[in-house]
């Protein structure tokens, strides 16, 4: 622990000292690389991280966060990355938890070995790039790589909008250096001359597990959903805000019925305690 405490307060320390990029106009009809990010979680060795900065760096691809990784050594990681990709290395932030690192961004992509039960929406890396490029103009976008040994978990899935499965052949695993760079590969191909939508600010992950929380907590006050087991409904829930992409606008509608139901269950219960006493003496 005295290791990652040390190497973690090293990293953020680098970060810290690298000034920000000047704000550059971006074509519509592009992928807008800068607001997209790569986050790994509970990576288990520093080379793969140096490996996968290389990748996003030959990409262009700059933004790079860790997940509770399990040794984040900065010389074997600066080592793996070369020279070429060191920017990225002393950019990248480092979360103790994956909610607090998805908090900011608005659309979470999961890459995926494995299929079925609660991994349904699936695509694949080009049909998604194609997809990100109205949606990267207006919101932030994080590209979601488990450990090298069991990828993201069910509970990791529950924060992502999107899952990606890269095609193979008979061997369904790859290196994790290498699945990153078939994603940005692909982002990067669509960061040129491809056409896109307008697309507004979708809500963030901060906002969304707020609502998904608050609709949880009514639904089970007016007996909708069953309390004992409450994420069965919620799961099927999610897949559909994922589906629809949620603005931030829309969040707080939702929300704000949410409060209004609440207050007017409320408020009938209160009622209905004060008719019973007044029949009551009769």
């Amino acid at each position: 622990m005295a290791v990652f405490a040390s190497s973690a307060a090293l990293l953020k320390r680098s970060a810290r000292q690298v000034k920000r990029s000047p704000m550059i106009m971006s074509d519509p009809n592009k992928v807008k690389l800068a607001n997209i990010a790569v986050v790994l979680v509970g990576t288990r060795y520093p080379e793969n991280i140096g490996a996968a900065a290389r990748a996003m760096r030959n990409m262009g691809i700059r933004q790079l966060v860790l997940v509770d990784p399990q040794n984040p050594d900065p010389a074997r990681i600066r080592k793996m990355a070369t020279h070429v990709a060191l920017d990225v290395v002393d950019r990248m932030q480092v979360c103790a938890a994956l909610k607090d690192a998805l908090a900011d961004f608005s659309y979470v992509v999961g890459t995926t070995a494995r299929l079925g039960g609660q991994r349904k929406v699936v695509s694949s890396p080009s049909k998604l790039a194609q997809r990100l490029i109205s949606i990267s103009h207006q919101n932030k976008i994080a590209l979601l790589f488990g450990p090298e040994d069991r990828g993201l978990t069910n509970e990791d899935i529950r924060f992502c909008d999107i899952l990606v499965n890269i095609p193979t052949a008979e061997f369904s695993s790859l290196n994790l250096a290498q699945a990153v760079m078939v994603m940005c590969y692909e982002l990067f191909c669509f960061s040129r001359d491809k056409p896109g939508e307008f697309a507004p600010r979708l809500a963030n992950r901060h906002e969304l597990e707020a609502m998904y929380e608050q609709l949880k907590e009514v639904m089970m006050h007016i007996s909708f959903i069953n309390p004992a087991n409450p994420d069965y409904f919620m799961n099927n829930l999610r897949h559909f805000g994922s589906r629809i992409q949620l603005r931030a606008k829309e969040v707080s509608i939702i929300r704000g019925i949410c409060r209004q139901i609440d207050w007017y269950g409320k408020k009938s219960y209160q009622e209905g305690l004060k008719k019973g006493r007044d029949e009551s003496d009769k």
